[in-house]
């Protein structure tokens, strides 16, 4: 049992390969993973918390916080599994989600091949309405039309329907005209209407995020309503808490109404527990590196929070390029996410080049080591066949490796048509992905007018340590810290976020025609909106509030945000101050402003929060002790591209201080972290391992 005063905390991560699950109690931190449950995740997910309770020496009613975070909303997008969904739209505008924006992701290419709208036309129907875009209705809506609209719902029989009608954002009433009287008519109808979604300009992206969480509703809200009783009936009386992909946590009600802001709730989490480490060592400048079973994701942490924006893409279609996705406008931490995890699946090209991912052999049928059926050669299988994978405790020994299920899909998919040796075609699977991530950092980077070589990574993920110091090698990254529970990073992240919500609006406004009365009643608006959400886990506590200004220079068509520290109302001199916050931010990203142009505000957004707790500051340890290795294992060298003998040590062996200079494998239940000949890991106080190049290999 929990110790009086003493209360423990659950984090449960879903990801496309394995559930993680992190339990903190009196200090002490207990994780496992297992394999996804496709079918039923709940399943997967009481199987493990029995496991770390027990470990652990706990009842589940000893449990004080569960919060969660989940693939499943991204899964459905992805693979179209949602439920059955309308969309009701302004006449006129029934087309939109289908046309896109018209831009072009591949210039070149003259079969481009554009992603299908999450609605076919045949269920998307229109209303005879219009507001214009500073909110005054031009076109009301009619009894009658509204009474058509839900006669089509109900002849179709849908289980979900989208509303999202122009200008919405700056007038609600008729999507909730339209929504009573769906409501009305067809009770259990699950309903989302975009001002209340994405309540943002640009009609596309604002109209594909209403029909994608429409789309994902029904199942997201049968899915957490199971999980909630599954575990109540496991023996937890706490509530169920979820994070969101803006990178803090809410309600599951309210993760059941906007089931779309759970879809990057994983890597967030992953987000949080870099910035987390990045406070305690007081780095200001970090490169999260999160690398699972299905993905990667690459985040820039400054001054200790993740970089965030307004909206993403799920679903790409052209090898994650940007602009080839279902595009999502809700508040989420900023990172890039390629197909390049343990799982993703390698092979050979029309060039005869070696392939890695998108694709990924999930955990049905997993990588071919893994003996659950699959066949093709994935990252994993090469990792085994390079040593960095021990078949025997691979997740804690709950999963039997197969050496020799990976060699033959190695050889036969890689090897053989290359005609190389099979060492060399697993290392050229290992050589591909991880320069697919580099490149992925770099371009991120430049994006953000960032040079990431004065970065220090931080690395987590079931195989984030297995590919770190090379793609540090890449990169030119000269230090990398490896946090305990490092496999299952996500998890542990969820438990140090804060209770939190972000709203969000547009609102145009020229600097030049400044409304300062109005802006007051936007951003009172969006305030109590925020503090409402947050409260909900917060009770009476004073939430830290945070605003952004998404600003632009007249006639340009994008926005950029520009923080803000707003104590007071606005009054009309404040255009000034917004002028040179604007232009100060824009400096930033571009090297210099434009002189002589009007700016203008696009759209505000504000965060409430829960005051994050100080951070126990984390002094460098330096190296003062060698470490006695508990083996050794032959390893692929990517500098001599030859096996070497390299030491095993087991991590929760290693003393504070201690010292493992490379080739070195340092084994734990969830990863290993691999370590070349050119670089050395030191033990800190925390438990982390700073990892950097050696002395003598630095020199050069």
């Amino acid at each position: 049992m929990v110790a009086p005063g003493q209360s423990a905390r659950l984090g449960i991560d879903i990801g496309g390969t394995f559930t993680d699950v992190a339990l903190e109690v009196d200090g002490r931190l207990v994780s496992s993973k297992i394999l996804t449950d496709y079918a039923a995740p709940e399943r997967a997910i009481l199987a493990v918390l029995a496991e770390v309770v027990a470990q652990a020496g706990i009842a589940v009613a000893d449990i004080g916080t569960i919060i969660h975070g989940t693939t499943l909303a991204t899964n459905a997008l992805i693979q179209r599994s949602g439920a059955r969904t309308a969309l009701i739209t302004t006449a006129g505008f029934r087309d939109v989600i289908e046309m896109r924006t018209e831009s072009r992701f591949e210039q070149y290419d003259l079969d481009i091949t554009l992603p299908p709208p999450l609605i076919p036309r045949c269920d998307r129907f229109t209303l005879d309405e219009r507001i214009d875009a500073g909110g005054r209705i031009l076109r009301p809506a009619r009894e009658e039309a509204i009474a058509a609209a839900v006669d089509a719902v109900a002849a179709g029989r849908y289980e979900s329907v989208a509303i999202g009608f122009l200008h919405s954002y700056m007038n609600d009433v008729h999507e909730r005209r339209m929504r009573d009287a769906l409501q009305q008519r067809l009770p259990t109808l699950s309903i989302s209407i975009s001002s209340e979604v994405s309540p943002q300009m640009r009609e596309y992206e604002r109209f594909n995020t209403v029909c994608a969480n429409a789309y994902v509703k029904p199942i997201m809200k049968s899915y957490l309503d199971r999980l909630v009783q599954a575990l109540q009936a496991a023996g937890a009386t706490c509530p169920l808490l979820m994070m969101h992909s803006g990178g803090g946590i809410i309600s599951v009600d309210t993760a059941a109404e906007f089931p779309v802001r759970l879809v990057e709730s994983g890597p967030a989490g992953g987000a949080i527990f870099a910035a987390d480490i990045a406070r305690r060592y007081r780095l200001d400048r970090v490169l999260s590196f999160d690398m699972g079973g299905t993905t990667a994701k690459i985040c820039l942490i400054e001054d200790f929070e993740p970089k965030t924006a307004r909206t993403f893409e799920v679903a790409r279609t052209y090898r994650f390029k940007k602009g080839s996705g279902m595009p999502i406008s809700i508040p989420v931490v900023e990172m890039v996410e390629i197909g390049a995890g343990g799982g993703s699946i390698a092979g050979i090209d029309v060039l005869r080049q070696i392939r890695v991912g998108p694709q990924s052999a999930g955990s049905e049928p997993g990588p071919a080591c893994y003996r659950r059926g699959g066949v093709r050669p994935t990252v994993t299988d090469a990792d085994l066949l390079l040593g960095r994978l021990d078949a025997d405790y691979f997740a804690g020994g709950a999963i039997a490796l197969a050496p020799q299920l990976a060699t033959d899909a190695i050889r036969r998919d890689v090897a053989e048509p290359l005609g190389l040796e099979l060492p060399l075609a697993a290392y050229g699977v290992s050589e591909v992905v991880d320069e697919n991530m580099a490149n992925a950092g770099r371009v991120h980077a430049v994006e953000n007018g960032r040079d990431i070589a004065d970065y220090t990574m931080i690395t987590f993920g079931g195989a984030g340590p297995v590919h770190a110091a090379r793609l540090c090698e890449k990169l030119g990254i000269g230090r990398l810290l490896v946090p305990p529970g490092a496999g299952v990073g996500s998890a542990i992240g969820f438990l140090r976020a804060p209770f939190g919500f972000e709203a969000a609006r547009s609102a145009y406004m020229r600097l030049a025609a400044f409304d300062a009365a109005a802006l007051n009643a936007l951003v009172s608006g969006l305030t109590g909106e925020a503090v409402a959400f947050a409260r909900q886990g917060m009770g009476d506590a004073q939430p830290r509030l945070e605003h952004t200004a998404y600003m632009r220079y007249s006639g340009q068509g994008w926005e950029i945000p520009v923080e803000l520290e707003v104590a007071r109302d606005f009054v009309d001199d404040d255009r000034r101050l917004l002028k040179e916050r604007f232009e100060s931010a824009y400096q930033r990203f571009f090297g210099r402003p434009i002189h002589g142009l009007d700016a203008e505000l696009v759209s505000w957004s504000v965060r409430a929060s829960a005051p994050l707790p100080a951070p126990r500051p984390v002094a460098v340890t330096a190296a003062r002790l060698q470490p006695a290795a508990a083996g050794t294992r032959r390893l692929f060298d990517a500098q001599t591209r030859d096996f070497v003998d390299a030491s095993v040590f087991h991590r929760d062996s290693l003393a504070v201080g201690a010292c493992v200079r490379g080739p070195a494998v340092i084994a734990e239940r969830e990863t290993s972290t691999i370590l070349g000949a050119a670089f050395e890991a030191v033990v800190q106080l925390d438990g982390c391992l700073l990892v950097q190049r050696a002395a003598a290999d630095a020199s050069r």
